[in-house]
């Protein structure tokens, strides 16, 4: 057992349960919790056939012996990947120190900010490749994301379930060929407790600023300051939801919210019901609170181009498969992710997207009977142009006869409704904004500040650039996951997420090898590979496809999607070119 305190326990110890004294390895941590300020402790035991028969057998009670010490445990559930859960309130069976610092500071290597898909796979390629001394900070009070944050009914990811995973931590688990939130957000929590990450992990630790100081980053936050040599943002580009400005928002008087922070204790039953937005959050939602609803008028600026969706239960004979024979899954991922590569040709060019589009448009026809409703649901603009929504029941519900779509343009939201530009006012008692997120200037850019003074959205301005969206000159130590055209319109930003992280770990790497201080791309590489991204993005869909989406900025340039194969970038970031680099401070 190590000496280190809360370093927690990986190895082997002895189950007692039933009678009965089991081997088993397990993997065991601890945290002082956020909130009570009091230490706890659980873990994982490795896939264990007897352990999990117990548990199935309603045996939850159990004692864990570790070098002599025994503690009582209490046996929770059997996670995807066959091990089992355990916690307990006794006494951790390792010692325990948290001293405070004098200053009331914590000194890490690296620092993570957010507990997403981003972070979480951010600290496990951390602990994986040799970096230990790392803290992931959380704003809210549990991990997951934008898949915590969602919450509105049939939420779903538009992504193959067997792609959209870490390829170090596939899922044989998925219930549905296209996850649901709740299934994706289960399987965030067990790659936590999976790889022991739970006492790395600071809830409800908010990043108020991020300045950097000259040979490290000065992180405020709502419980304290941190500081650190690396700083990995992670808040996604999906976190904080846009607003638009509607005349009169702020004077409506019945129940208004973003679809992001979806209000369950609002009965949406016979209300009349407004939903500004038809992408693709409103397009999962809208058939689910359709049949609930009295009346619903859907507000349509731009409609979106919907292709059937085809979502399937996994039947139990193939998750038995995947589970006992991981090759299997496997070749399901590998095929799901050269067709859904293929799909990319569209997108970068236009042409070819024409054959998706008649598919589109046999959809519509098939769906919406109507020829008058169906002629305000067909796109003007290219496929593509805006994100593609994948679905069998959006179209439909819109025939119901308690919907209206509405086209014309808002003039004002008033008191008890709605009001657009022909006069016409809709009354409402609800309100749903539908209406995205603020992906071109996201608030944590405003709170991080680099060597020159200058914070992030100010480099950013007019446009966001990074060098491979992931470094950014006048930054140094500073990584970006999912940050400028890194975004995917055909695929898993997963596989995205990793390329960056091999590219984090190739920078620390080089870091610790030199013995820099601090590194930071140059100037002349940031500007080369942003010119060769613009030179590409000129031909794409999001270019040429008339329309106007979110994926272009203020000033109209594409700064959110890569213009490329997913496979094309992770080998781009797979070659780490230290020449792209300065150092800050150290070594040259």
């Amino acid at each position: 057992m190590t000496d280190e305190p809360d370093e927690g326990y990986a190895g082997p110890a002895v189950l007692t349960a039933a009678g009965l004294d089991l081997p088993v390895t397990v993997r065991l941590s601890g945290a002082i919790d956020p909130i009570d300020g009091a230490y706890r402790w659980g873990g994982r035991i490795a896939p264990h056939t007897r352990v999990a028969s117990l548990l199935r057998d309603g045996i939850r009670s159990a004692s864990l012996s570790l070098d002599g010490l025994s503690r009582e445990v209490r046996l929770t559930e059997v996670d995807p990947w066959g091990g089992v859960l355990l916690s307990t309130t006794a006494p951790a069976p390792w010692p325990v120190l948290t001293p405070e610092s004098p200053t009331g500071v914590e000194a890490v290597e690296i620092l993570v900010v957010g507990a997403g898909f981003g972070g979480i796979g951010a600290a496990i390629t951390l602990d994986r490749n040799g970096f230990h001394d790392f803290l992931v900070l959380e704003a809210a009070d549990e991990v997951g994301g934008t898949w915590r944050d969602n919450t509105y009914p049939g939420c779903a990811c538009d992504v193959p379930s067997h792609l959209y995973s870490f390829s170090f931590a596939r899922y044989p688990q998925w219930t549905e060929t296209y996850s649901g939130q709740e299934t994706i957000l289960r399987y965030l929590r067990g790659c936590v407790r999976r790889f022991g990450l739970t006492q790395r992990v600071r809830l409800g630790t908010r990043l108020e600023s991020a300045t950097w100081s000259g040979d490290r980053w000065v992180v405020a936050t709502s419980r304290g300051e941190f500081h650190a040599r690396a700083l990995i943002v992670a808040t996604g580009p999906l976190s904080e939801p846009s607003v638009p400005d509607l005349p009169g928002l702020s004077s409506f008087a019945g129940t208004s919210f973003h679809s992001a922070r979806w209000q369950h204790g609002h009965d949406l039953t016979g209300r009349r019901v407004a939903v500004v937005g038809t992408g693709a959050s409103s397009a999962q939602f809208v058939p689910r609170i359709q049949p609930r609803v009295g009346a619903l008028t859907v507000y349509q600026r731009t409609p979106p181009w919907v292709m059937p969706r085809g979502s399937r239960p996994i039947r139990t004979a193939e998750r038995r498969l995947y589970r006992y024979l991981p090759g299997a899954q496997r070749l399901v991922r590998a095929g799901l992710y050269w067709t859904r590569e293929s799909w990319a040709l569209g997108f970068l060019h236009p042409g070819l997207i024409r054959r998706a589009q008649r598919i589109a448009e046999h959809h519509l026809r098939k769906q919406v009977p109507d020829p008058v409703l169906r002629e305000r649901l067909r796109p003007r603009y290219v496929m593509g142009c805006k994100r593609v929504i994948l679905s069998d029941d959006y179209l439909p519900s819109l025939t119901r006869d308690n919907v209206t779509v509405v086209d014309t343009p808002i003039r004002e939201v008033v008191a008890d409704g709605v009001v657009t530009t022909d006069g016409v006012h809709r009354p409402a008692d609800t309100l749903i904004l539908a209406t995205g997120f603020k992906v071109t200037d996201p608030s944590v850019a405003h709170r991080v500040r680099g060597r020159d003074g200058r914070t992030l959205a100010e480099a950013w301005r007019p446009s966001m650039r990074a060098y491979h969206g992931t470094t950014v000159a006048g930054f140094p130590n500073l990584f970006v996951l999912l940050g400028p055209n890194t975004g995917l319109g055909h695929t898993s930003v997963v596989i995205m997420i990793e390329s960056q992280l091999r590219h984090v770990v190739d920078v620390l790497r080089h870091r610790r090898r030199t013995g820099a201080t601090a590194m930071e791309p140059t100037e002349a590489a940031q500007r080369r590979t942003n010119e060769r991204l613009d030179r590409r993005l000129a031909g794409t869909v999001w270019s040429r496809g008339g329309c106007d989406s979110w994926y272009l900025d203020a000033t109209g340039r594409n700064s959110t999607l890569w213009p490329g194969f997913a496979t094309s970038f992770r080998r781009t970031l797979a070659r780490f070119r230290p020449g792209d680099y300065r150092t800050v401070g150290g070594a040259k």
